[in-house]
C-alpha cells in the first residue's frame, strides 16, 4: 500500500520547479491544462513518486491556508519529509521559509539532531527532519 498525497495550489508551474529546487526531485508523469498551469505533474526522488502537484481552482482555500489562523495553530494535515542528511534539511529549510512561515525553527528535538516545520509561501505545511 502507498499513500498519494497531492498539493492543490496556486501557480504549479513556478511551484514544480520550487519542490524540485528544495527537494532535490525530478518531474515524471505530467499533464498540463489549457493555460499551461499543470493539471497533475508528479515529482519524484529516485524514480519513486514523493508527492504530485495539481493546480487549484479554489481561491478561498488556498487564502486560507495562507492566513494568519494557520500561524495560530496546526493543520489537520503536514507533509513529512525524511532526508538523509543535515545539509538537505538545511537547504529545503532555506528555500521553504523564504516568503514561507516558519512554525518550528531548524534545530534538534529528541527524536531528531535536525528538523523543522514550516509552512511555505504556497501554503502546505512540511515537517523536515533527519
Amino acid at each position: 500500500m502507498k499513500l498519494g498525497a497531492t498539493l492543490y495550489i496556486e501557480n504549479t508551474v513556478e511551484a514544480v520547479e520550487f519542490y524540485r529546487q528544495a527537494f532535490g526531485l525530478t518531474l515524471g508523469y505530467h499533464e498540463k491544462n489549457s493555460n499551461g498551469t499543470y493539471m497533475h505533474a508528479e515529482l519524484l526522488k529516485n524514480g519513486n513518486e514523493m508527492f504530485a502537484v495539481s493546480e487549484s481552482s479554489n481561491v478561498k482555500f488556498v487564502s486560507m491556508m495562507l492566513g494568519s489562523s494557520l500561524k495560530q495553530s496546526r493543520p489537520t494535515m503536514s507533509y513529512s519529509l525524511n532526508f538523509d542528511t543535515e545539509i538537505e534539511v538545511m537547504n529545503a529549510y532555506e528555500l521553504l521559509s523564504k516568503q514561507g512561515t516558519i512554525v518550528l525553527a531548524i534545530g534538534k528535538l529528541p527524536w531528531s539532531d535536525c528538523c523543522a516545520e514550516v509552512v511555505d509561501k504556497y501554503g502546505v505545511y512540511w515537517y523536515i527532519t533527519t
